[in-house]
């Protein structure tokens, strides 16, 4: 699985395979303190690397665009599962697979809650990884450009941070 996500300075690709646990962090585009996006054609923000086309392609700061929803609102509310090894994050999202995702269908919020509290790191974990409403720029890079980018109800495939490797269950958007 392919999927790029963007921050304000970097655009990365985040790739996983399943099940064979590797999951790659790959930066797209070198940048320096002061150089821009070193990409053929243009405005490098504005362009999304989803397929290589450049439908649903928004203009300005490099947000998704309007019709669907994602990158337009200012909090969400999400869910997390949070793990220090990649391999325990890896046989959680195995049993969301196993359980929903594979069938197509998105996993009930207390379903999700019980495989946070059952595999998540964090404190929230004992809460089913519930971190209610939080604001852009309150969470880390790249666990802020997932939670913003995933659709209400869906669940992120697992992705690295800072602070270790996650899974995310959006549950709202709100301005």
């Amino acid at each position: 699985m392919r999927q790029t996500v963007s921050t304000r300075k970097r655009r990365f690709v985040l790739v996983t395979e399943f099940p064979s646990s590797s999951l790659r962090y790959y930066p797209q585009v070198a940048m320096g303190k002061d150089s821009k996006p070193k990409e053929a054609g243009g405005k490098g923000k504005a362009k999304q690397a989803a397929a290589g086309s450049d439908e649903g392609v928004s203009k300005g700061k490099g947000k998704a665009g309007k019709a669907d929803g994602l990158g337009t609102c200012t909090y969400v509310k999400a869910r997390h599962v949070l793990c220090e090894k990649q391999g325990k994050i890896n046989e959680a999202y195995k049993k969301l697979q196993d359980g929903w995702l594979n069938n197509g269908d998105k996993v009930p919020p207390a379903e999700f809650a019980k495989l946070a509290a059952e595999y998540s790191e964090c404190p929230s974990g004992k809460k089913g990884g519930d971190l209610g409403w939080f604001p852009r720029g309150k969470m880390a890079g790249p666990f802020q450009d997932v939670a913003f980018s995933t659709s209400i109800g869906a669940t992120s495939a697992p992705f690295k941070s800072t602070h270790g490797y996650h899974i995310i269950l959006c549950e709202g958007r709100k301005n």
